[in-house]
């Protein structure tokens, strides 16, 4: 397995919005965020873009394992771990449709990373049992178009039950709550708008590195 020594754990997540119509403009905007992620020392770069073709999809990621092979930022695929092995990224990010963590692991081994979308203690112990290497639970806070959310009680009744394995924090975390969730026990968090943002990727960094330097 691929080890994330850094705590917190950062993990940005691309927005979704790539199409093959718009392939270049995103393309490029991808590849932006991707390259600040690396400069930031983002721990994981989640490829989201399931509207891309696997051709698109191919292209792309091969493009952002160049910018991050060299770095400490880890680069994965949504769902597709076809393409996260062939363009040559660290892992996957599995959802409830994918692939189980078992099934990737005893077809790639140990040196692929495996992320998991969970949304229960259930499936939080699911992943961890299945060798995952980590968890995205959530929704923490309220999320526009993303249900009632679990809260940070439940997140720390989750952590606790599951340590040392680690439960990255996803919904409505930013650069003013995330303490938040690492105080509740998340080993990190995860994010779209947080991490996109120029602005608050870069405030996010700061707050990190002043935690780390203490």
């Amino acid at each position: 397995m691929k080890a994330l020594c850094q705590r917190p754990i950062t993990y940005l997540i691309t927005t979704g919005e790539a199409t093959p119509d718009n392939f270049e403009t995103q393309r490029k905007l991808i590849l932006d965020s991707i390259r600040s992620a690396v400069e930031c020392g983002i721990s994981c770069v989640q490829i989201r873009e399931k509207l891309l073709t696997a051709k698109l999809l191919y292209q792309l990621v091969t493009e952002a394992a160049d910018l991050t092979r060299s770095s400490s930022t880890r680069l994965l695929v949504n769902d597709r771990v076809d393409i996260a092995v062939a363009a040559g990224a660290d892992g996957v990010h599995l959802t409830s449709n994918s692939m189980s963590a078992r099934d990737v692991r005893t077809a790639f081994g140990d040196e692929i990373l495996i992320a998991v979308s969970t949304h229960s203690l259930a499936e939080v112990e699911a992943a961890a049992s299945e060798n995952a290497d980590l968890v995205v639970f959530g929704p923490i806070f309220k999320t526009p178009g993303k249900g009632d959310p679990i809260g940070l009680t439940e997140l720390a009744t989750v952590c606790a039950k599951v340590a040392p394995f680690p439960v990255l924090a996803l919904g409505g975390v930013d650069a003013d709550n995330f303490h938040k969730v690492i105080d509740a026990g998340a080993a990190g968090f995860a994010g779209i708008r947080c991490f996109n943002d120029a602005y608050s990727l870069r405030r996010i960094s700061n707050q990190i590195e002043y935690l780390n330097a203490e």
